[in-house]
C-alpha cells in the first residue's frame, strides 16, 4: 500500500480509538438531585404499566445525567431493540455529517446522484427534487405510489423511486414517505462508499459508546434508511442527548449544530389538529410535539423525545398500538414534575422508585401448571394440514409448571419453545433472517383442556398470545399478535394425533 493511504488509514484508526477511549457511560443521579421528584417518576413508571400495552423499556434523563431506568420482563435494557421509523432520525444525521464534510448538499437535485437511473422523459417535478425534499417527507409523489414502494426488489431502488410520478412541486406536499429516507441511505452510499450504517460507525455510533449496531440491509446492500436499526434504549437516549447538545459529545462535535437546529424545528406541514402530536409539523425526519419540543419516533412506540426547554431526555421501547395515549401520559405526568432548580433528598421515595424500576414486569399467564390433559396429551405429535406457516406437525410436552411447543418443518427442521407457568422463561431461541431471535415465554392452563402461551420476541415489538385446545384427538391452535402493521389476524391451525406419536421433542433452544 503506498505512504500516503496507509497514513490515511492509521490516522482513521487512531481517530477511531481515540473516540472509543474517550467514550463513557452515562453519569446516573438522584432524580431529586435534577430537581424531579422520584415520588412523581414511581406515579409516571405506574401508569405507563396500567394503561400502556405494553412499554419495554424506558430511560430518562435530567441534565445529562440518567435519573430512572427500567424494563419491564421479560425485556432488558442490555437487548437491543427494533427501532422502526426511528432509523430515519439516524439517516437524517449522516445527511448532514455528510453535508459538513463537503460530500453533498441538502439542496442538491437528487437525480444528480443517480444520473444512470434518470428517464430519458423525466418530468421537471423529478428534476427539482432536492435532498431537502426527501428530509422533509415533501418530495410530490403520490400515496398510493409510495406505500406501495418495495424496498426488497431486486430492480435499482433509485431507478424504482425516479419512476413514481411527481404529481406535485417538490416541497409542497406532505406525505410520510419512507421510501425517501430509503433514497437518503443511498445517497449516503453513493456519496461515501460506505452503508449508512458503517458510514455512521467512527463519526456517530463509536462516539455515543454503540460499538456494534445492527442495520438491515435491502438486496443490493444499501441501509434500509427508514426502518432496520436496532439500538438499546440508552443508545437511544445517548443520541437524544447529542441533539439536545446541539450536536456535540464530550467536547467533541459530531454534528453541526446548525443542522441540529433546522432539522429539529417545523419544516413542512403536515396537519392543523392543535391537540395532535401528528401535527405539529415536521423536521428533517423528526416530528414536532404538542409541548414545543420535538421527537424521533417508531411504529408501535420508540420514542427518542428531546425537550430542550426541560434540559430533558426520553427513551422509550415498546410493543403498543397506542402512541399517542403514552406521549400524553408523558405530556401528563412528567413535564409538571421537571423543575427549574434541585428538591431535596427523599431516600425513602428514592428506594422505593428504585425498587419499582427492579421489579418490572409485563403481565404472565395465570392459570394451572398441570392437569389432567396436560398428563394425557404430553409427548403426543399433531399433524396439521398445508398452511402459511409451513409448519406439518406440532409436538406438546407438559410438566408441572412447564410446557415444550415444538413446532416441524419440512427437511426435518424444527423449532421448540418454552414456556413456564407463574413467570417468563428465557430458554427459546428463534431462527430470524437477520439471526438469532430471543424470545420469551410464559403459560398456563387457562381451562381444563385450553393451554395459554404468551411468546415475547424481546429485540423485536411483538408478543403472541396462543391458545392450544385439545379435544379427542384434535388440537386447536390460535395465535395472535398484539400489535400489527394493521389489524391483528388471528392464525388458527388444527392439527389430528399422529398415530405413533415420534421421538421426544428437541432440547430447548436447539436447531
Amino acid at each position: 500500500m503506498p505512504l500516503l493511504p496507509r497514513l490515511l488509514l492509521a490516522a482513521a484508526c487512531l481517530l477511531a480509538s481515540t473516540l472509543r477511549a474517550a467514550t463513557s457511560p452515562l453519569p446516573r443521579s438522584t432524580p431529586e438531585a435534577e430537581g424531579v421528584s422520584s415520588a412523581a417518576l414511581q406515579a409516571l413508571v405506574t401508569e405507563l404499566g396500567q394503561k400502556i400495552d405494553a412499554v419495554h423499556g424506558l430511560v430518562i434523563l435530567r441534565h445529562g445525567k440518567v435519573i430512572a431506568e427500567g424494563a419491564w420482563a421479560p425485556y432488558s435494557l442490555q437487548q437491543p431493540h427494533v427501532l422502526f421509523s426511528l432509523s430515519k432520525s439516524f439517516t437524517s444525521t449522516a445527511i448532514g455529517i455528510a453535508a459538513s464534510e463537503g460530500l453533498l448538499g441538502i439542496d442538491d437535485p437528487v437525480v444528480k446522484f443517480f444520473p444512470e437511473d434518470v428517464p430519458a422523459n423525466a418530468s421537471q417535478h423529478l428534476k427539482a427534487l432536492r435532498i431537502r425534499d426527501l428530509l422533509k417527507m415533501s418530495t410530490g409523489q403520490l400515496p398510493a405510489d409510495i406505500d406501495a414502494y418495495n424496498y426488497f426488489a431486486p430492480e435499482s431502488p433509485a431507478a424504482r423511486f425516479f419512476a413514481m410520478p411527481v404529481a406535485h412541486k417538490p416541497g409542497t406536499f406532505f406525505y410520510y414517505n419512507t421510501a425517501a429516507s430509503y433514497m437518503l441511505s443511498a445517497i449516503i452510499q453513493k456519496v461515501s462508499g460506505q452503508t449508512t450504517r458503517d458510514y455512521l460507525m467512527p463519526r456517530l455510533f463509536e462516539p455515543l459508546g454503540i460499538e456494534d449496531p445492527l442495520w438491515e440491509k435491502s438486496p443490493q446492500g444499501i441501509s434500509l434508511g427508514g426502518f432496520g436499526l436496532y439500538l438499546r434504549t440508552e443508545e437511544i437516549a445517548r443520541f437524544g442527548q447529542l441533539y439536545l447538545q446541539r450536536g456535540e459529545w464530550q467536547g467533541r462535535r459530531l454534528l453541526p449544530a446548525a443542522y441540529v437546529d433546522e432539522a429539529t424545528t417545523r419544516q413542512a406541514s403536515n396537519g392543523s389538529d392543535p391537540s395532535s402530536d401528528w401535527d405539529q409539523g415536521y423536521g428533517y425526519q423528526f416530528w414536532r410535539c404538542t409541548p414545543g419540543f420535538y421527537r424521533a419516533d417508531g411504529a408501535f412506540g420508540q420514542f427518542c423525545i428531546v425537550m430542550p426547554q426541560y434540559d430533558t431526555v426520553v427513551a422509550i421501547n415498546s410493543g403498543t398500538g397506542d402512541m399517542g395515549g403514552l406521549m400524553k401520559i408523558l405530556w401528563a405526568k412528567l413535564l409538571p414534575e421537571l423543575r427549574p432548580a434541585a428538591l431535596p433528598e427523599d431516600a425513602a421515595a428514592q428506594a422505593a422508585l428504585k425498587a419499582k424500576l427492579a421489579s418490572l414486569s409485563l403481565p404472565v399467564v395465570k392459570g394451572d401448571p398441570m392437569n389432567a390433559t396436560a398428563t394425557r396429551v404430553s409427548g403426543k405429535r399433531y399433524e396439521v394440514p398445508a398452511n402459511a406457516m409451513r409448519v406439518e406437525a406440532i409436538e406438546v410436552r407438559f410438566e408441572p409448571g412447564q410446557a415444550t411447543i415444538t413446532l416441524h418443518y419440512p427437511g426435518g427442521g424444527v423449532q421448540p419453545s418454552c414456556f413456564s407457568t407463574g413467570t417468563w422463561n428465557n430458554d427459546t431461541e428463534l431462527r430470524g433472517l437477520t439471526g438469532p431471535i430471543p424470545m420469551s415465554g410464559t403459560g398456563a392452563w387457562t381451562s381444563a383442556n385450553t393451554y395459554t402461551t404468551r411468546a415475547a420476541f424481546r429485540n423485536q415489538h411483538t408478543i403472541l398470545t396462543t391458545t392450544l385446545t385439545f379435544e379427542g384427538d384434535t388440537l386447536t391452535v390460535d395465535q395472535v399478535p398484539n400489535v400489527t402493521f394493521g389489524k391483528p389476524e388471528h392464525f388458527v391451525l388444527k392439527g389430528k394425533e399422529a398415530l405413533s406419536p415420534s421421538a421426544s421433542p428437541a432440547a430447548p433452544g436447539t436447531r
